[in-house]
């Protein structure tokens, strides 16, 4: 992958070595489900969840989106979401609507990155 590529992953937040390393060293295979993170319907989900002040529908989704940004490894979208999930996890649903604006912040900033690809 070309170096300003790597950099912009990195930027948004993708620790593209440690990416590297969960799929083994390879490359293409990590690209290849990179490319598909814009298409996980995790985060839609979470918005409209936390505008129906839908607690547990809301967990659901930023726990699973959690799980694929580790995969990921798009280190400041986990942190966020796995606060959001805590929030929600103790049914703080005001604390986490707290947090949502930079955890979209954050996943415009990767989207950007990816789709930069």
């Amino acid at each position: 992958m070309e170096t300003s590529k790597l950099q912009q992953l990195q930027q948004a937040g993708i620790d593209t070595q440690e990416a590297l390393g969960r799929f083994m060293g390879n490359e293409a295979l990590m690209l290849k489900f990179l490319l598909r993170f814009p298409q996980d319907p995790n985060h839609a989900k979470l918005l409209q969840a936390m505008e129906a002040g839908d607690a547990s529908a809301a967990y659901a989704a930023a726990h699973t989106l959690k799980g694929v940004a580790g995969s990921l490894s798009i280190k400041p979208l986990f942190g966020q979401a796995s606060a959001i999930t805590e929030d929600l996890r103790s049914g703080h649903l005001t604390a986490a609507a707290e947090k949502l604006p930079a955890l979209i912040q954050t996943y415009q900033s990767v989207l950007q990155a990816i789709n930069a690809l």
